[in-house]
């Protein structure tokens, strides 16, 4: 029997990072799948496990545990591994961890589903729009940070990378990227790809692709 079993799906970049995680530290953990697009994440049993109705969810010792940043943390914590150096650098990866979640992989997330995945009379151009913008200016800003650093917070990577990671490996095409490039992002993803243990999210999960 695994030490961790996480609930999360293919598609989910916040149950990317929590995978990504487990695997950067090598840990003995196996997926269980949800099927999020039917429903999967909203049924009682899913609820009696995270009465929040979202993935990911770790299966761990300590017991369940909800929400990508608290899975990262505790995880990294675990195998003493991608932590920050110094009490700064805990409070930048916080920083950053806070960020990712609101502003980058919260905006991320819901453009790419109303691209690929939201019924067609769900789809709204002006909603689809300020979805795109408001990625498109939180990617300006990782790539501007990254300017002249190999990792977010510190000289080695952390958890604040494996955060910034959730959606930013998925297909260009899946988004509308036009013709804005991030090269400081694209270098830092070269790196970040480069960790023993990385995979890709279609890989590391189930559930790609969709039936």
């Amino acid at each position: 029997m695994s030490d961790y079993k996480l609930h999360c799906f293919a598609q989910s970049g916040h149950s990317y990072k929590a995978a990504l995680m487990l695997n950067l530290c090598g840990a003995d953990w196996e997926p269980i799948w949800v099927d999020f697009f039917n429903g999967g994440a909203r049924t009682p049993e899913f609820h009696a496990i995270n009465e929040m109705g979202e993935c990911p969810v770790l299966e761990a010792p300590i017991g369940n545990l909800t929400q990508s940043g608290v899975i990262l943390d505790y995880v990294a914590g675990q195998f003493n591994m991608f932590q920050p150096a110094t009490e700064w650098d805990r409070l930048e990866v916080l920083r950053w961890v806070i960020w990712e979640n609101q502003k980058l992989n919260g905006m991320m997330g819901p453009w790419r589903f109303m691209l690929q995945f939201a019924p067609e009379k769900a789809r709204n151009e002006s909603v689809t729009a300020f979805l795109k913008g408001r990625s498109m200016a939180a990617l300006g800003v990782l790539d501007k940070h990254l300017a002249g650093r190999e990792w977010i917070v510190g000289n080695t990577a952390t958890t604040a990378d494996v955060a910034c990671a959730g959606y930013i490996f998925y297909p260009a095409e899946e988004y509308d990227y036009g013709d804005v490039t991030f090269p400081n992002i694209e270098a830092w993803k070269a790196r970040v790809s480069a960790l023993p243990g990385w995979v890709h999210p279609y890989e590391l999960m189930p559930g790609h692709p969709l039936a």
